[in-house]
């Protein structure tokens, strides 16, 4: 049967799964409070039909049931349970202690799902993407905040996206797609209150298809309209989701969804305990078709009702475990025989905490892959310890990590410098260390080894010398990036200077320290980027695919030799293309800070 909520023939149907549990109650909620409705079990799964059109109800389940959380078994009929297939949710979720003790009665402080009535189904044409195209990773809620010419009740939400001085500015930089990240609803780490903070990344979802009511007051509606001014201006979307972990965390989380209905969904060791592959607290296990099918038909929902382009998984090895990663596992085909998903557009972040966890390169031929390799080589050349003959290979496609794929075809590399995750572009040549102390860790959290470097004064400075050699940095950084075979990422801000001060994970920081500030963002380095992706839009057929036979060449124009490859200063290079229409022709200096198109 179908799970969820729908309205058909003037009835409204409930359905959920819940294979162990010993009732189910359907709670609705009006303006008299909470009524209660007992379910049907068929199998695995529990279902109710009410007559009338309940469009706009708000709902929840609640399930009875053994009470052993060391067995799997976590029913209490005092926690409301939100759908796992709800599209909407009245609020937004909150953290309180008795989300996991047994016995209190969490209704007044989870969301309740909001039954839709039958939504219009958005024209799906193919993806607007081209290989080779630039994707803007966007925090919604950070985009848009202090932007002057947004107006103040939509600053921070998706709608904001469609604003025309926002789509003027997509335009300049001639974005192909913008990557927005999670916008379904999440709920804050345990720790984060105490300290008055809140997640604002979005990287810990609970309903996996509901958008979040924060980011998108307007709903489905809201996305879908957006999405469509954007197709109107040439602009693809891709949404930035998390199917390898929940918000209940640990074993010490709360029962909020999954936990309360299926905790089979997730993986468990032999001894029952929860396998944390993702750092998160828990794992969803693909290995269990319950899981892939609700993956499915939330990739659907958002395709079907949205018209989204497609989509980058969060530490995607784990789509594929069943403990070990494997490249053939279930839901690669399941996504590439579905006629709704079969052209979309998939990204991998290829790496997950978990035994061989590192998988850059492992993923089916037509899905795109993060490069952080990319990233780390091209940072450490730029800062003085990287050679040529690394640099050469990762302009070229990476052909050593994706494999000597032939010559013509799409490169599946997403080349990078600075993701949400880790230092800005700005940060990476002005801060050799991490200074995440507002994040209430003793600067213990995010990645130690960044790259990175600060041209002889760490942070803010007002030495003329070092802001000079920081912009010249910044410079052959951005010109590496957009002279590279692949496709390419830039994250929204980097383009104009953003910084977050040294803080190199400011998941937790909503507030200035993350918001973009137009007001005073460098226009002379936005305007250089928009001229580097105007010629490279120009040419793009010379990056999205492998490129022809290529030449290297030395600064007096000769071929590079082994000893030229070798040796420890060398620092410079030519590539050009051998093949009479390809536009593939650039220089690099690491001396002069240079990078030249020709």
């Amino acid at each position: 049967m179908a799970l969820g909520a729908r309205v058909e023939g003037g009835n409204t149907h409930f359905a959920v799964r819940s294979p162990h549990a010993d009732m189910i109650w359907l709670c609705l909620f009006g303006s008299k409070g909470e009524t209660r409705h007992p379910m049907v079990r068929d199998g695995a799964e529990w279902s109710l039909t009410l007559a009338g059109d309940l469009s706009g109800e708000r709902y929840g389940y609640r399930a009875a049931g053994e009470w052993a959380p060391e067995r799997g078994r976590w029913f209490d009929p005092s926690k409301l349970l939100v759908d796992p297939y709800a599209v909407q949710l009245d609020r937004r979720f909150q953290q309180n202690p008795g989300l996991s003790g047994f016995g209190q009665d969490t209704a007044p402080i989870v969301p309740r799902a909001v039954v839709q009535a039958p939504m219009p189904c958005s024209a799906v044409a193919p993806p607007h993407f081209t290989h080779g195209g630039l994707i803007y990773e966007i925090n919604v809620r950070s985009f848009t905040m202090l932007h002057p010419d947004v107006p103040e009740q939509m600053g921070g939400t998706i709608g904001a996206l469609a604003h025309p001085s926002i789509l003027a500015h997509l335009r300049k930089l001639k974005i192909m797609a913008v990557e927005l990240m999670p916008i379904v609803a999440w709920i804050d780490e345990r720790h984060l209150p105490a300290l008055g903070l809140v997640n604002s990344w979005g990287y810990n979802p609970v309903a996996m298809m509901a958008l979040d009511p924060g980011l998108c007051p307007g709903g489905v509606a809201e996305l879908r309209d957006t999405v469509a001014t954007l197709h109107a201006h040439g602009i693809g979307v891709l949404l930035d989701l998390v199917f390898n972990h929940s918000g209940e965390s640990d074993s010490l989380g709360g029962v909020l969804s999954l936990r309360g209905l299926d905790d089979a969904m997730y993986a468990h060791a032999a001894d029952g305990g929860l396998i944390n592959d993702t750092g998160c607290g828990n794992t969803l296990d693909f290995g269990n078709g319950a899981v892939r099918r609700l993956v499915l038909n939330t990739l659907r929902h958002f395709v079907k009702h949205c018209g989204v382009d497609g989509f980058r998984f969060d530490l995607a090895p784990v789509l594929a475990r069943g403990p070990d990663f494997d490249p053939a596992a279930p839901i690669f085909a399941e996504i590439a025989q579905d006629s709704l998903l079969a052209d979309r557009i998939m990204i991998a972040e290829p790496w997950d905490v978990g035994p061989g966890g590192y998988q850059l390169g492992r993923f089916p031929p037509n899905w795109l892959e993060w490069n952080d390799r990319f990233r780390d080589d091209v940072r450490r050349f730029w800062r003085g310890d990287g050679g040529v003959g690394t640099l050469a290979t990762r302009l070229a496609g990476s052909s050593d990590i994706f494999g000597s794929q032939a010559v013509g075809s799409p490169c599946r590399s997403v080349n990078f410098l600075a993701a949400h995750d880790g230092f800005t572009l700005a940060d990476t040549v002005s801060y050799q260390q991490r200074h995440n102390w507002a994040n209430g860790e003793a600067n213990r959290d995010g990645h130690s080894e960044n790259f990175s470097w600060n041209n002889g004064a760490e942070g803010e400075t007002q030495d003329l010398a070092v802001l000079r050699a920081r912009r010249a940095d910044v410079k052959a950084l951005l010109g590496t990036l957009f002279a590279s075979v692949g496709t390419i990422m830039l994250t929204a801000g980097d383009e104009f200077g953003r910084t977050q001060h040294g803080n190199n994970n400011a998941y937790c920081q909503d507030n200035p320290l993350t918001w973009l500030d137009w007001r005073d963002r460098d226009q002379e380095l936005e305007d250089f980027v928009a001229a580097l992706s105007a010629h490279r839009s120009e040419r793009l057929g010379s990056y999205a695919r492998l490129p022809e036979p290529v030449v290297w060449l030395r600064q007096d124009g000769n071929e590079m030799s082994y000893e030229d490859w070798e040796h420890p200063g060398a620092g410079w290079l030519h590539c050009r293309s051998l093949a009479q229409d390809a536009c593939y022709d650039v220089s690099i200096d690491r001396f002069t800070r240079k990078v030249t198109f020709s």
